[in-house]
């Protein structure tokens, strides 16, 4: 069981995997701080409102911190669209595949063994 374990630890997808948990979570690290320093402040200043975290309404004695919430999704958005500009700019970078020619389509192989068949009873 340890060998296959060595193994299966030893394959390139689990360390390509590990690598990118390691890189996502450094990277979770300066996106929150992006947030959580820069762009809640100006969204304070543009709400009028200097936290957004602070940001709770109460009904029946129940906190709703709706400003949290607020944080999360600009989080993601801004993951989401760094992520998108980093994927874009690899494919610019790497190089093009060149395009195989296509093979016969299965019409193709129809038409084949139409005229064979033709072919065939042509010469009997």
């Amino acid at each position: 069981m340890i060998e296959e374990f060595k193994k299966f630890i030893a394959r390139g997808n689990v360390m390509d995997m590990a690598v990118g948990v390691i890189m996502g979570s450094a990277f979770t690290a300066i996106v929150t701080s992006l947030v959580k320093y820069l762009i809640n402040p100006l969204l304070g200043l543009i709400i009028g409102k200097i936290d957004l975290s602070n940001m709770v309404f109460q009904v029946a004695g129940a906190k709703f911190k709706y400003g949290e919430f607020l944080n999360a999704v600009i989080n993601f958005l801004i993951v989401a669209f760094v992520v998108f500009l980093l994927v874009k700019a690899v494919n610019k970078m790497m190089p093009k595949k060149e395009e195989e020619p296509a093979g016969p389509t299965t019409d193709d192989y129809l038409k084949e063994i139409r005229d064979l068949l033709k072919e065939q009873q042509a010469n009997k």
